[in-house]
């Protein structure tokens, strides 16, 4: 059964739905995901300095050994994996990884794909099972992002990277078999914050702006660490109010910088913003705020819609092989990228 919540719109009755509070337990299919994360016995992430951190298994380690126990593909199907380096800022030059889906020919759409980690930890591997999965939802290309992280590169580096590269897709999609007519944005947890970013990015600078943006749990907002969720999802696994406020500490020079409408999208103007598509996890700190974010984006007049996952953890999204939520919720995500880069 499909325990999900589905809301077109954030009206009143909406908002109400979204708005209630949990002391949520995560289903059969993501307990085992976390129960194997913690049978790692890893130490708490805000103990530890970010490169020894990074080390961690994540949550992406776990689902394949449960996958692997159960006997099942660890990776998903893809049609073609290469790898680009895009001119960043400054200077630099950032590794992509490039995804075509299984079975597409000719010229294709692009999403632009930046992953989670708090701007801190992860990888293009961490966030493999993602790109596979929604490339192959969407019929779109997907262009991850190896943004530079922090502490080593502090805000707003990887704002700046995220702009950059989604610059250059949209002028040199061409390049690797892709419409630069046509392309989307999209991320996870951090990944969702700079992906919506850089549509604000786009309209304060006048460069060309994303057909769409898919914004799976994105942090929207700094200094607020006593919404409904950051309180019932306090301790929550893989992400916790902690873990969150270390990631903040170590990507921010400042507080001052987490009042920006980059890192604070909750307290940017959003109108003119392209359409978007939330997503959101039960049992996930993040909760509260995307629903937030949604809500702003309709009262900005951009079209929104959000739908809340329930009986799931963050990080559940790249799941899709183990948890049935995750599978619908990449369906959802590549059905609005379909419509969207038509």
């Amino acid at each position: 059964m499909n325990r999900s919540i589905l809301v077109f719109g954030c009206g009143a009755l909406a908002t109400a739905a979204l708005a209630t509070a949990f002391q949520a337990r995560p289903n059969a299919q993501m307990k085992a995901v976390l129960d194997q994360l913690g049978s790692y016995n890893p130490p708490p992430i805000p103990s530890l300095p970010a490169a020894m951190a990074r080390q961690l298994p994540s949550p992406t380690t776990a689902a394949m050994e449960v996958l692997s126990k159960q006997g099942k593909p660890t990776f998903g199907p893809i049609g073609d994996i290469r790898h680009i380096v895009i001119p960043g800022p400054n200077g630099n030059r950032l590794l992509a990884r490039v995804y075509r889906p299984q079975g597409a020919s000719g010229t294709l759409p692009v999403t632009v794909y930046f992953q989670g980690g708090g701007w801190v930890i992860a990888n293009l591997d961490t966030y493999d099972p993602s790109c596979r999965g929604l490339a192959n939802a969407s019929g779109s290309m997907i262009v991850s992002v190896a943004y530079r992280k922090a502490p080593e590169a502090k805000f707003p580096a990887a704002h700046e990277d995220a702009y950059a590269a989604t610059q250059w897709v949209m002028r040199n999609a061409a390049s690797f078999g892709g419409d630069s007519r046509r392309v989307a944005i999209a991320g996870e947890s951090a990944g969702g914050n700079l992906a919506t970013s850089v549509c604000l990015m786009a309209r304060q600078r006048g460069g060309r702006m994303p057909r769409a943006q898919l914004l799976v749990y994105p942090i929207t907002q700094y200094g607020d660490f006593n919404t409904p969720s950051y309180r019932d999802s306090a301790a929550a696994k893989p992400l916790d109010r902690p873990t969150m406020q270390w990631f903040f500490r170590q990507y921010l020079r400042t507080p001052a910088d987490g009042r920006t409408p980059w890192v604070s999208p909750l307290r940017a103007n959003l109108r003119g913003l392209p359409p978007a598509k939330v997503i959101l996890a039960e049992i996930d700190p993040l909760r509260s705020e995307g629903q937030q974010y949604a809500t702003r984006l309709n009262q900005a007049g951009v079209r929104t819609s959000s739908t809340l996952y329930r009986g799931v953890a963050h990080e559940f999204f790249g799941m899709a092989a183990l948890v049935d939520e995750a599978r619908r919720a990449q369906q959802e995500a590549g059905e609005f990228l379909r419509n969207n880069l038509q």
